[in-house]
């Protein structure tokens, strides 16, 4: 409610602008002078979120060509020998107490960490030429990473014993109806400039992608995002300064209708989100760690994610090193990957590597594809004292859930392509609920059912990319109830998430 009444304080000030700015000219003419268009405010409310508006140089044609770019880059590859020590080493990790949100929202809390940098005295004006970038030559190291062991290895904890959790049966359930979704609309802008939190200006985040979400406490929901971007950052696509792998944030917001409001991020720094979980930062050997879902039992927070080798050359195609699980105990401030509970990724093509995990009853259920956007669907289950234990896991195979050392034992539950799978359980409906990118259709798209394992309903599309192109994402807010689904989408055109509403019947 609050931003509501905020943006439209603005919207009436801006309007008022217009018309006192009329009322008063002092002559006929300017009284009736065609009023300045308004511009709509951003999330945020904030008329300083508005992007500069650009001021054409009377009498000067070039004004009306598009900007060059201050600095080309040529890049001259050349291959280096990379040594990595294994296993990694440990790094220092620095925490500060969350800053709460400033008593005006639009205010700065860090000016002088994120404002931009002021025009250096004696600049001078713009010119009547055409000023051409400037043209470096840059050494590109093209690493070739050579395993080479640790002389400091930080110590291992014992792996835990093994567990024989047995064959249960698992029949399906009759497949329901298609979920008939109407009224998409878009909500609010959750991450970068003019974001309902103003992620950029209080924890230097402006562009990210993801927004993947979990209720962390009865009253408190962790959002998650994934590569992020702070100074530099231009869309489209990652790029940028102060690389974060991950970075997590709260919420308390419980109504979404003006937007995603996030409260606290876990910082290391002053007006900065700490990254949770680290990467090695080396192509064809680690260069990212993304989180896939994140999940609380007790006071332990879960979250799953893929150690990434190489996003490859092709949109939609990557390599995993692995799927993961990592957790904390400290309410999200710091994690611990763990070392056993992982599932690795055998010649390109093992299952679980991009992972959904949902807790309901004594298990845990864990929906997985192999890596990339074009895999189909299995599922596995662990009871809720054994997560990070391997051995204690069952997948669910021709109707029986079945323990197994290898991942692919799993049956497809939905065919491919799916790609970054979301599934929650919807208490109010009893079913289980299922998004994911379809690339072949070029939609996110929803499914239910009545069990985890199936069946699962045809696919309804939640939205196209004919709509917002280059779209992907669909995470579902846990709080959703009703007929209103309410998820985050991610655009590669942006490179930022926004809140999105659709009713679901």
């Amino acid at each position: 409610m609050r931003r509501s009444i905020l943006r439209s304080a603005g919207t009436r000030w801006l309007a008022a602008a217009v018309v006192a700015g009329t009322a008063l000219g002092g002559t006929t003419a300017a009284a009736h002078a065609e009023p300045k268009p308004q511009r709509e405010l951003p999330s945020s409310g904030c008329e300083a979120d508005l992007p500069p508006e650009r001021k054409p140089i009377p009498g000067n044609p070039l004004d009306l060509l598009p900007r060059l770019p201050d600095r080309l880059s040529i890049p001259l590859p050349y291959p280096r020998i990379l040594p990595v020590p294994e296993p990694a080493p440990e790094k220092p990790v620095v925490r500060i107490p969350s800053e709460p949100p400033p008593k005006d929202p639009c205010s700065d809390p860090c000016p002088d960490i994120t404002d931009p940098p002021k025009p250096k005295p004696g600049a001078g004006g713009p010119a009547l030429s055409l000023e051409f970038p400037k043209i470096t030559l840059d050494p590109a190291p093209k690493n070739i990473p050579v395993p080479v062991p640790n002389p400091n290895p930080p110590p291992l904890p014992p792996r835990p014993a093994k567990v024989n959790p047995g064959v249960d049966a698992g029949p399906v359930a009759p497949k329901p109806t298609p979920p008939r979704v109407s009224g998409l609309e878009w909500v609010g802008t959750v991450t970068g400039q003019g974001s309902t939190s103003r992620t950029d200006k209080r924890w230097q985040i402006n562009g990210t992608d993801l927004g993947i979400m979990w209720e962390a406490e009865p009253d408190k929901v962790a959002i998650v995002f994934g590569d992020t971007f702070g100074k530099g950052f231009r869309p489209p696509g990652a790029n940028g300064r102060d690389w974060r792998s991950n970075v997590l944030g709260f919420s308390s917001d419980k109504d979404l209708s003006d937007g995603l409001f996030i409260d606290t991020m876990i910082q290391d720094s002053r007006c900065h989100a700490a990254e949770l979980l680290s990467a090695r930062r080396i192509d064809h050997y680690e260069i990212t760690v993304i989180p896939t879902s994140g999940f609380a039992v007790g006071d332990r927070q879960y979250m799953s994610y893929m150690s990434v080798r190489t996003w490859g050359e092709i949109p939609g195609l990557w390599l995993t090193n692995y799927g993961g699980l990592a957790y904390s105990d400290d309410g999200g401030s710091t994690w611990v990957k763990d070392s056993y509970a992982r599932w690795d990724n055998i010649f390109g093509v093992s299952q679980f590597q991009v992972s959904s995990m949902v807790p309901k009853g004594d298990h845990v259920y864990m929906f997985g594809t192999p890596n990339g956007r074009i895999g189909s669907v299995g599922v596995a289950r662990v009871h809720r004292d054994h997560i990070l234990n391997k051995t204690a896991y069952q997948y669910w195979r021709d109707g029986k859930w079945v323990p197994a050392r290898d991942g692919n034992a799993a049956s497809v539950i939905i065919g491919g392509p799916a790609g970054e799978i979301n599934v929650r359980y919807d208490e109010s409906t009893d079913r289980w609920q299922m998004t994911y990118l379809d690339a072949f259709r070029g939609a996110i798209v929803l499914r239910k059912a009545r069990e985890p394992q199936g069946l699962w309903s045809e696919p309804s599309e939640l939205v196209h990319s004919s709509k917002y192109a280059q779209l992907y994402g669909g995470f579902m807010h846990p709080w959703s109830a009703g007929e209103d689904l309410y998820f985050t989408l991610s655009t590669w055109t942006d490179y930022n998430v926004s809140l999105m509403r659709a009713r679901v019947r």
